[in-house]
């Protein structure tokens, strides 16, 4: 299941030409504010034809030169700031309302209730949730409605921090068991780091870069774009036991890792983050430290103090002084090992 957008479109003093592919898992378009996120959104959704270019959701056209679908048919989902709830229904009449007539739609209920936690919900109104509880059911109903792709358009933007925590673990929820492409804008860099699977940077009316998480957060030309303190890694990482000590042993593509505070059960798949300015690099396998991951690596490019890392298969971003890359002569080929501390690493 996939999205494929390629338009053009002329507005006074802005140019847009945008072209990405959004596969499954969420896609994050990230950029600042007028550089034309939510035409992109507008374009995709039926709300503005563009003025040429072609938009294809699972082998299916939405809008080319001959074909331009009316929103209601384009089965697209949408979640915004404002949960738009109908605050004189209950919870469950909410969720209901957009697949009323859909035959399977009692079935899918229960799974969304459960996905998103929403059971003890069901008989309240709107006025009586938090925050993060009206998005949650505005999420549900936009997965009733029989969704090809989910819009999410700024749906943490309107929440203090406590809500904002408070939804996070159901959006990677969503993102983990849902199979479906989902669109989520946002100019946060936390939220783009803990929740996507693809990234897609825009300025100007432009998409300069677009490529998996992975790639975006470990470039050392795009640190400054998402904040040379958010840049590093993001690893895969597979729950192979825990110590007696509580530590959990987690195998890497760059080797085996000890975490601090995980509680994922054994064969868990995770994603860690690993912040560059968090990442000592030595020449030698060092000895007597109390670092407890000692990871080898080969380095791929030096960019001033960004030294960026192959681990295996997956790629790391270190920052250090340029005196220390002088000092141990780091250049494209050498063979180093990364230092991480247990407590550095960020599950996301």
């Amino acid at each position: 299941m996939s999205l494929s957008v390629a338009y053009r479109h002329a507005f006074p003093g802005l140019a847009l030409d945008v072209s990405f592919d959004a596969p499954g898992g969420i896609t994050a378009l990230f950029g600042p504010s007028g550089c034309g996120k939510s035409t992109t959104i507008a374009a995709i959704s039926g709300l503005m034809r563009p003025d040429q270019g072609r938009i294809v959701l699972n082998d299916r056209v939405l809008y080319d030169a001959q074909t331009n679908l009316r929103p209601q048919v384009r089965r697209i989902g949408c979640v915004f700031q404002d949960a738009r709830l109908f605050p004189h229904m209950t919870v469950a009449k909410n969720l209901r309302y957009p697949s009323r007539w859909r035959r399977g739609a009692a079935q899918d209920f229960g799974r969304v209730v459960d996905l998103l936690g929403l059971g003890q919900l069901l008989d309240r109104r709107p006025g009586t949730l938090s925050g993060g509880e009206r998005q949650r059911v505005a999420i549900g109903r936009a997965l009733l409605s029989d969704p090809a792709l989910l819009v999410m358009d700024e749906p943490l933007a309107a929440l203090d921090d406590s809500r904002k925590a408070e939804i996070m673990p159901w959006l990677e929820r969503l993102r983990d068991q849902v199979r479906l492409p989902i669109l989520y804008v946002s100019h946060s860099v936390p939220e783009v780091l803990r929740l996507a699977t693809t990234v897609v940077l825009m300025d100007k009316g432009r998409v300069t870069h677009a490529g998996p998480l992975t790639q975006i957060l470990s470039d050392p030309d795009l640190a400054p774009r998402l904040g040379t303190r958010e840049a590093g890694a993001l690893l895969t990482a597979t729950v192979q036991g825990r110590d007696p000590d509580g530590m959990t042993r987690v195998m890497t593509a760059g080797g085996p890792m000890l975490l601090q505070g995980i509680t994922a059960d054994i064969g868990t798949v995770l994603r860690l983050r690993v912040l560059a300015h968090e990442v000592i690099l030595s020449r030698d396998a060092p000895q007597g430290l109390s670092a407890l991951n000692i990871l080898p690596a080969t380095v791929l490019r030096v960019d001033g103090g960004l030294v960026q890392l192959a681990l295996g298969d997956e790629r790391m971003l270190a920052q250090i002084t340029p005196r220390s890359v002088e000092a141990l002569d780091l250049k494209p080929g050498t063979a180093c090992h990364a230092i991480v501390k247990s407590v550095s690493v960020l599950p996301s």
